[in-house]
């Protein structure tokens, strides 16, 4: 038998972005704020990375993934959220009404708004198209910190020689957890350029793809083809496939919600809001991935839009659609309303010191040199002024940039 319940705001996810927006919304009076987390302890990813860069705690020391995880739960339950965890959001049983699963049995629970929180994953070697005959020993960047977690630094439950696929900081940081764990990393396939410094005296293979796992019960090695079109073999036991990344899509794809076409995460304009009533997205559902304060934020950020949904004011018709040309892969938010919003862009590969223009039905609005180097792990933001000028009678915006 499913039980309902209401909420006022139901959140989705319990990852920076989820706990953030839940934190704010209960301090601002927002009702019942309610946080389900299908893993069973909350937090996010930042609780498998056991390293410096998720700020700093009141005394000004650095926190790492954990205590930074430790510390966002800690404010939402102080706030007066509920964080539910092993509880699963398995569908929509009206606009906003979920259908979830929970230890204590089936639930509908209806609410006020719902904001969806549901995090990125990197792409598993299936959806990589890389073929082999599922040797053991192959892994995801979070695969690899939840054995570590786990287990502890344990050679003999990852491998003693590995390749890391990928050349952004989340591959750095692969390859750093390996040689933690006693793991000697063989090499690092990057297809992008990326700073070789930053693996500490590792081969990169630069521009080069893996194009086969070999081994069968478990892996003996991977075919690589170098960016001169030669092939050649890397003996290893274990394999890190990192970044490429794709958001936990779901329940937006479940409701219907339009997807951006860069991002593959829902469209939203300005105040984080989709094309569904009362149903907001933040974080890195939006796109993968940006760094956990960055997600934070941006649940911070939402809480503004969601109290006006509780105090009864109408959703906002459609803005005027944003899209990325040339060499950027995508921009976020999606849509854009009649105040003058940030902008997030990324590129699809390094561009040095690249002219960014901003153009609406064909009129430049904006055009202006960066001085650095923009780079497909990292975005850009783009203040409020790029946006001034857009007319919302208008036709789509497009962000593109020239070298």
């Amino acid at each position: 038998m499913t039980r309902t319940r209401t909420v006022d705001v139901l959140v989705v996810g319990a990852g920076p972005a989820g706990l953030a927006a839940a934190a704010r919304l209960a301090a601002a009076g927002a009702g019942r704020v309610e946080v389900l987390e299908r893993e069973a302890t909350a937090g996010g990813a930042p609780r498998h990375c056991s390293r410096p860069g998720f700020g700093a705690d009141a005394r000004g020391r650095a926190l790492d993934g954990p205590a930074y995880a430790r510390r966002a739960v800690r404010e939402a339950l102080r706030a007066g959220a509920t964080v539910r965890t092993g509880v699963s959001a398995t569908g929509w049983a009206g606009p906003l009404a979920l259908d979830v699963t929970a230890p204590t049995g089936l639930e509908r629970v209806r609410a006020g708004a719902v904001v969806l929180a549901t995090g990125a994953r990197e792409r598993p070697r299936s959806a990589r198209l890389v073929p082999g005959t599922r040797p053991a020993g192959v892994l995801t960047t979070g695969e690899l910190q939840r054995t570590v977690a786990r287990f502890g630094p344990r050679p003999e439950h990852i491998g003693r020689r590995a390749v890391v696929v990928g050349g952004d900081p989340v591959a750095r940081g692969a390859a750093r957890t390996l040689r933690a764990a006693g793991v000697e990393v063989a090499a690092v396939v990057a297809e992008h350029p990326c700073p070789a410094v930053a693996f500490a005296g590792v081969p990169v293979l630069v521009g080069a793809v893996v194009t086969e796992l070999l081994g069968r019960g478990r892996l003996t090695g991977v075919a690589v083809r170098g960016g001169d079109g030669r092939a050649t073999v890397l003996r290893c036991d274990t394999v890190v496939f990192t970044g490429d990344w794709i958001p936990d899509h779901e329940l937006v794809r479940a409701r219907g919600l339009p997807l951006a076409p860069g991002t593959r995460g829902p469209v939203t304009d300005q105040g984080f809001r989709t094309a569904e009533p009362g149903v907001f997205a933040v974080g890195n559902l939006l796109r993968g991935v940006e760094p956990a304060l960055v997600a934070a934020a941006e649940g911070r950020a939402v809480a503004g839009a969601v109290l006006e949904r509780l105090g009864g004011r109408p959703w906002p018709a459609a803005g005027v659609p944003v899209t990325a040309a040339g060499p950027l892969r995508w921009v976020t938010p999606g849509l854009l309303g009649p105040a003058a919003a940030p902008l997030l862009v990324r590129p699809e590969r390094r561009l040095a010191r690249p002219v960014l223009t901003v153009a609406q039905d064909g009129v430049p609005l904006r055009r202006e040199r960066l001085g650095g180097t923009l780079v497909p792990w990292r975005s850009v933001r783009l203040g409020p002024r790029w946006t001034s000028g857009v007319d919302l009678a208008g036709g789509p915006v497009t962000v593109g940039a020239e070298e």
